[in-house]
């Protein structure tokens, strides 16, 4: 009975096709036969005229378009005219035999819209499509075209297709979702914003992935990376307040949070530019941009699932760079980095990486790292030192990836070394590797400077071939390279006198001294004679080696002193 009322023609949609492209369904709505009989609607320049036998006697504005029809035909089909026509009468307007005149500057959809409104109301058929359907729906609500006027009227028709359209069609639903852009907010009081993000809900639901989603070893799913799941770039194409809606419906219907996450992440790439972080819409003012910008970033922050591992620790990293930008409100952006800080022990050096874009920035955002750093070191007082070397070993291994920017503010590179609490490394390898990285990016560095970034990198934390390599190692201060060999040369001595006395405690004269004794004991008598030069023998080479120690400082003071006179 409907196709036959209402003259719809459904054509076959793939069900996970792309919104752009293709044919969308079409239908054809029959109105009920008109109280005037017209030939046809026709233009000319900003006017339309029906062509009919009988004087127009009302006149009705939309935009920059007026349409010249007959009372009897618009009233007869809209609630919301007659009244206007019954008011305009009562103040006496259009009782000289002219045209009565209304002006409707907020009616959905505009002047396309009103004049399917014009054809249905004359009685000509209206073709619609899903891009058509939504305005066309809300100006019939707006015109009051319900079915207690007319049996058969606008709202009924248009309702029938819609809900076809919404439900039979995945490519269609995002055509009639899309469309609602320009109607709100009827299309919203309507609840076909609604419909719409339920139909896509409940579509994407069935997608296999929706309850099982691969990760990587981390558990994370980084923004950037292409997704196989079909329905992501459909998604990616709605507008913020439609996109909020559908991941509220999303998450409804229980599909996996990390799921839901790499879609707000798809969507946020999507929208937001690489390279300048504008917002890519230009018919936006620009003097709402930043506002935009800042009530969307907020809305992302806000729509992000609470599980754990739901969002990539990178993904939350390029929302607070965009946080910091457009300033959105403090606390937000404090309970994201503390989020990001509760992830670090999971996470690994290249979850770090946020790309800056500018000619002179770093090629990796270093600020929204330290402020995350520190939001953890403030989580993690009471944490054991086991928890704290796993971000100790993140840190550095981060380090040792930026380390080579030439870019790269030695302020920014102390302060992320300098970060962790000094329990927090147990090996210094990789930390000295980064300040080695560091220091040949930027040979142009005082000696001072390079003491400082050195400072926090301890001797006894780094393995044998690393102390090697840095006593040979000519970038680094020769305050540092001093150190090194003077720490190196009382650890060979202290390696003799344990290799002496076989790794014992006690020294070489104890050993021989209590041999000795023995020896004179059981001959009955003591030699203390040749005991105390035994003694002084082991004191003169104690004496010998710590002269060496001091020789070679006074070498190396003097090669400090030359080269800082060249």
């Amino acid at each position: 009975m409907r196709s036959k009322m209402m003259g719809c023609r459904e054509e076959h949609q793939s069900t996970h096709g792309s919104v752009l492209g293709g044919k969308p369904n079409h239908c054809v709505i029959y109105p009920p036969k008109s109280s005037i009989v017209a030939e046809e609607l026709e233009r000319r320049n900003n006017d339309w005229f029906v062509r009919t036998k009988v004087a127009s006697d009302l006149m009705v504005q939309v935009g920059d378009f007026s349409f010249y029809l007959h009372k009897l035909a618009m009233v007869s089909k809209s609630g919301y005219l007659n009244r206007l026509v019954f008011a305009k009468r009562s103040e006496g307007h259009g009782q000289n035999g002219g045209n009565l005149k209304i002006v409707l500057d907020d009616l959905p959809g505009g002047t396309n819209t009103f004049e399917s409104i014009v054809n249905f109301c004359y009685g000509f058929k209206v073709d619609v499509t899903a891009t058509t359907i939504a305005p066309l729906y809300c100006a019939a609500n707006f015109l009051e075209m319900s079915d207690d006027l007319h049996q058969g009227n606008l709202i009924s028709k248009t309702e029938a297709f819609l809900s076809f359209a919404i439900f039979s069609s995945w490519k269609d639903t995002f055509k009639v979702l899309k469309s609602c852009e320009s109607v709100s907010p009827w299309s919203k009081d309507l609840l076909i914003v609604k419909q719409c993000s339920d139909a896509i809900a409940w579509k994407a639901s069935t997608d296999p992935k929706a309850f099982t989603l691969g990760q990587n070893s981390n558990g994370n799913l980084n923004i950037g990376e292409p997704s196989d799941t079909w329905w992501f770039q459909d998604v990616s194409t709605l507008r913020i307040d439609h996109f909020i809606q559908v991941i509220e419906s999303i998450k409804r219907k229980g599909v996996k949070p990390e799921l839901v996450g790499s879609c707000i992440a798809h969507w946020t790439a999507k929208w937001f530019s690489s390279t300048t972080f504008v917002f890519d819409d230009p018919t936006i003012p620009k003097h709402l941009t930043e506002k935009l910008q800042r009530i969307t970033i907020e809305s992302l922050i806000n729509m992000l699932p609470v599980e754990k591992n739901s969002v990539s620790c990178n993904f939350l990293l390029y929302l607070v760079k965009l946080g910091l930008k457009m300033q959105v409100n403090f606390e937000l952006l404090s309970k994201l980095e503390t989020r990001i800080a509760s992830m670090l022990e999971q996470c690994c050096a290249q979850d770090l990486l946020v790309k800056n874009y500018g000619d002179k920035d770093t090629t990796y955002d270093v600020g929204i790292v330290i402020r995350v750093v520190n939001a953890y070191v403030l989580l993690a007082m009471k944490n054991s030192r086991a928890r704290l070397c796993i971000v100790g070993r993140l840190i550095d291994g981060y380090l040792t990836l930026i380390a080579r920017d030439i870019n790269l503010k030695l302020i920014d590179f102390k302060l992320l070394v300098d970060a962790l609490p000094t329990n927090a490394r147990s090996c210094d390898n990789n930390l000295y590797r980064a300040i080695d990285m560091y220091l040949k990016a930027h040979p142009s560095l005082m000696e001072e400077e390079r003491a400082s970034v050195c400072k926090a990198m301890e001797y006894h934390r780094l393995s044998e071939d690393a102390r090697q390599h840095a006593m040979r190692n000519s970038r680094l201060p020769l305050k540092i390279v001093t150190e090194f060999m003077l720490l190196e040369q009382v650890k060979m001595a202290r390696s003799i006198s344990a290799t002496k006395s076989n790794i014992n405690p006690r020294t070489t004269t104890q050993t021989i001294m209590k041999m000795n004794n023995k020896k004179c004991l059981e001959k009955g008598f003591i030699a203390p004679q040749k005991e105390i030069m035994l003694i002084r023998k082991e004191v003169e080479n104690m004496k010998m080696q710590l002269n060496q120690l001091q020789m070679c400082k006074l070498k190396l003071q003097k090669q400090v002193q030359r080269s800082c006179i060249k």
